[in-house]
């Protein structure tokens, strides 16, 4: 009887199992926009449901399959790439949500506001100031 890695008796699922060329499928629905959530989809449909793409699955095989990890992070880098056309090219259309597409933006490739808060350190001593002096001070800042 062969030994396995899985608890269970089973061997773990590999990406021998996926359909022949499926690196190109992949990367063209990540051409089109796609998210990880879409390409995961995909693998259950094309093999008939035979791969349930879980989590954990996912991440194994960004972990141990160093064809699968470059494949989805050249994907990523092409949708993200579609994306930012999308802004570019809708920047003038009057019907175009740039809400909608900065919230996707920021959820889907980590984007943030950045808030830059500037801190004035002074040696003054206003133990001997009076109050109008301090006030004085202050509309400076």
């Amino acid at each position: 009887m062969a030994e396995s890695n899985n608890p269970n008796g089973r061997p773990p699922i590999s990406l021998n199992q996926l359909w022949n060329g499926w690196y190109n499928d992949v990367l063209n629905l990540y051409r089109e926009g796609g998210s990880d959530v879409e390409v995961r989809a995909m693998i259950y449909d094309k093999t008939n449901g035979k791969i349930k793409c879980s989590y954990d699955l996912w991440q194994r095989w960004l972990n141990e399959e160093p064809e699968f990890s470059e494949t989805i992070k050249m994907g990523k880098q092409f949708s993200e790439a579609w994306w930012n056309k999308m802004g570019r090219i809708n920047l003038e259309a009057d019907k175009f949500s740039y809400t909608g597409w900065y919230m996707n933006m920021k959820n889907r490739f980590g984007w943030t506001d950045r808030q830059q808060i500037e801190q004035h350190q002074t040696n003054i001593d206003l133990s001997n100031l009076s109050t109008e002096e301090i006030k004085d001070l202050l509309k400076d800042e």
